[in-house]
């Protein structure tokens, strides 16, 4: 609720001063913040996986999908997990994403936050094309300063602007996807050699149709939009030429027809 932070909106407000006039036995406001931001940066024990999935946002365009993680740790540490490479690689294949970005933040010593990024992707240059996008974003500036590294596929930075967290995040990661998309579009009767496999994007739609089944599970952040149907007027079909003409005397014989059938289908169920 710090003013500073640049967090918490006006609504925001509003409901802490009525939740505080519901329960006026309740805790300090400050004593009731420190335990919950106790608990929510409490990783002792977790896996590489469990962190991951501990905080997780998700995205997908044309096919691209890509899972956002907040890890609550310094990102340094997080690198020198043991076998952190090949656990980002079995997390992108459990979840079926294409690129992985953890987002870390943590307190210094003199409690205040520090962010910072890393961008996961075997492929370059969907990785290069989003690392573009947000070192060259000045709309928020992440003040991004490119950090060592020894791990491949992985680029990670230093976050200058503290104030940029995921959710400012997720609009620019969509328009690196877009640019990406963009980027590597087919020409019409060239073969398809690079970009996102046919493949992968037929499996996300499938799952963006079966999301439209009750009970099964959706994004979060953003349920998937059904596929488009294809075209249906192809060449040699009959609607290619326009919908049949119908008159009145047309519709009224049909019906006709229609009703004779069932008297007749009734008569002989009756006998």
């Amino acid at each position: 609720m710090d003013l500073k932070v640049g967090k918490a909106t006006p609504k925001d407000s509003r409901y802490v001063e009525k939740l505080e006039a519901l329960f006026p036995d309740l805790p300090e406001r400050n004593d009731i913040f420190d335990s919950l931001q106790k608990a929510k940066f409490d990783v002792s024990g977790l896996t590489t996986e469990q962190m991951l999935r501990k905080d997780q946002k998700t995205i997908c365009r044309q096919g691209i999908k890509v899972a956002i993680s907040a890890i609550y740790m310094d990102l340094e540490a997080f690198l020198q997990r043991s076998g952190l490479i090949a656990d980002l690689h079995a997390f992108c294949q459990a979840h079926n994403c294409d690129v992985l970005v953890a987002m870390t933040i943590f307190f210094n010593t003199h409690n205040e936050p520090v962010r910072q990024l890393a961008i996961f992707c075997p492929h370059a240059a969907l990785r290069m094309m989003i690392c573009g996008v947000l070192e060259c974003s000045h709309s928020p500036s992440l003040k991004l300063t490119p950090a060592p590294s020894t791990h491949p596929n992985l680029q990670a930075y230093l976050q200058g602007n503290t104030q940029v967290s995921r959710k400012k995040l997720l609009p620019l990661l969509q328009e690196a996807l877009s640019a990406y998309s963009d980027s590597v579009k087919i020409p019409s009767g060239q073969p398809e050699t690079e970009g996102v496999c046919r493949e992968q994007a037929d499996k996300d739609l499938d799952r963006a149709g079966s999301s439209l089944v009750p009970g099964l599970s959706q994004d979060e952040e953003e349920p998937p939009l059904p596929p488009t149907p294809m075209n249906s007027l192809v060449d040699e079909c009959p609607l290619d030429q326009g919908l049949p003409k119908l008159s009145a005397e047309a519709i009224f014989e049909k019906c006709s027809q229609i009703s004779l059938s069932q008297s007749t289908a009734a008569s002989l169920s009756q006998k």
